[in-house]
């Protein structure tokens, strides 16, 4: 590429064609949006919204922990946690890293709660990824950064290659993005474009800082609006787990077309189809794990283990007679009243009420109030035993 390309500024939506590979190309990548669409809806039928709440609330910790590890902002997991519990590091660099994961772990929860009263045209509006960039970044305090949340650049920037749009025509360029993927037929067209908008997203790099957050997220939204993740799958610990393959096969759609036989838009359609397939290997990987994890009799095995364990080398006072009552919780993906709970113990009174306040204080049941109904917690600790490899980085 020479010099002149490689700075150059473009000024018009049309030089960022294609938005979407030709269609009697797409073939191969529409099939596996099929297969994820098929595999998600199962995975959806087994366990619906609402249901296990502590592992989605789990989920988002782990994604934020996975989002920040793309952005070379490690932060550890128990750091996470403590951040969680208003127990900030006095190590500034590592507060700012805690201060970020949590406000990504409010922002992906205020999404979830928004997304099923939205319509597909709020979703991809560009009000929307102004929102989201606002939501996150407005979490945190001013001296954490000198980017204004929700507002786009002022100038011109370049991120390794590609030199990003003319700062002045960001708007014509967000409006094409928006209306383009807004207008996809449904079903299996909307994965290909949320695969595809994604990577377009972050060739426009819209703000000066936090692109590949508002990028993830909106790629969260729409497969959340689609009703295909339910809080319970994410690629963002896909792109995390291959960080190199992400970065390669984003900046890989960057390139200009490479002749002929690539495509009739001013960049690379088969570095687009490269990009999208891995999108949709990403969304499927996590699926299927997501789904071999949450096996019902697997389940009951893994809890038993945590019990043991519990009541063994903890000796917290959690008891292995608890199994019944949590794999029943597990299983039914209810909540129980207390004296329901207890008669499923089959525990003496005094003897069920003291387990369920050992459960609770190790997190292993959740209530929302002293005397509320109960329903199955996943603590962080707990992770190694019942979703093993999960989250590996937090089972240590």
């Amino acid at each position: 590429m020479s010099k002149s390309q490689k700075f150059q500024l473009y000024d018009h939506p049309a030089q960022m064609e294609p938005l979407l590979p030709c269609e009697f190309k797409m073939g191969p990548v529409l099939e596996r949006a099929n297969d994820l669409i098929r595999k998600a809806d199962r995975l959806s039928g087994w366990c619906p919204p609402g249901a296990l709440p502590g592992l989605r609330k789990l989920l988002r910790s782990m994604n934020s922990f996975y989002s920040n590890k793309i952005e070379g902002q490690h932060t550890l997991p128990l750091e996470i946690e403590q951040a969680l519990r208003n127990d900030y590091s006095q190590d500034e660099d590592k507060a700012r890293k805690q201060r970020l994961a949590l406000a990504h772990m409010s922002t992906e929860s205020q999404l979830e709660a928004l997304w099923p009263e939205w319509s597909n045209e709020t979703v991809w509006s560009v009000q929307t990824v102004r929102d989201i960039h606002q939501d996150l970044f407005a979490r945190l305090p001013e001296d954490d950064g000198n980017l204004r949340p929700g507002h786009f650049r002022k100038r011109e920037v370049s991120v390794g290659r590609h030199a990003a749009p003319a700062a002045g025509s960001l708007v014509e360029f967000l409006n094409r993005w928006s209306s383009t993927y807004s207008s996809v037929r449904k079903g299996e067209m909307q994965v290909v474009a949320m695969a595809a908008a994604h990577q377009r997203l972050a060739w426009i790099h819209p703000f000066l800082d936090g692109n590949g957050r508002v990028t993830r997220l909106h790629s969260h939204l729409v497969l959340g609006h689609m009703g295909l993740t339910n809080g319970l799958w994410s690629p963002l610990r896909g792109f995390a787990r291959s960080q190199e393959l992400y970065y390669q096969r984003l900046a890989g759609a960057d390139e200009p077309r490479a002749g002929d036989l690539d495509g009739r838009g001013n960049l690379t359609e088969a570095g687009l189809m490269q990009w999208i397939s891995y999108v949709l290997d990403m969304c499927i990987d996590q699926v299927d794990f997501i789904t071999q994890l949450l096996s019902l009799e697997a389940m009951k095995d893994r809890i038993s283990a945590c019990l043991t364990y519990e009541e063994q080398v903890e000796r917290s006072g959690v008891r292995t007679e608890a199994l019944r009552a949590l794999h029943y919780l597990f299983v039914s993906r209810a909540e129980l009243d207390r004296a329901d709970f207890k008669a499923i113990l089959g525990l003496g009174d005094r003897l069920a009420t003291a387990q369920i306040s050992a459960l609770l204080k190790r997190g292993l049941l959740e209530t929302d109030s002293p005397h509320g109904k109960l329903r199955f917690g996943v603590p962080q600790h707990a992770l190694r035993f019942y979703f093993p490899r999960l989250w590996p980085e937090a089972e240590v």
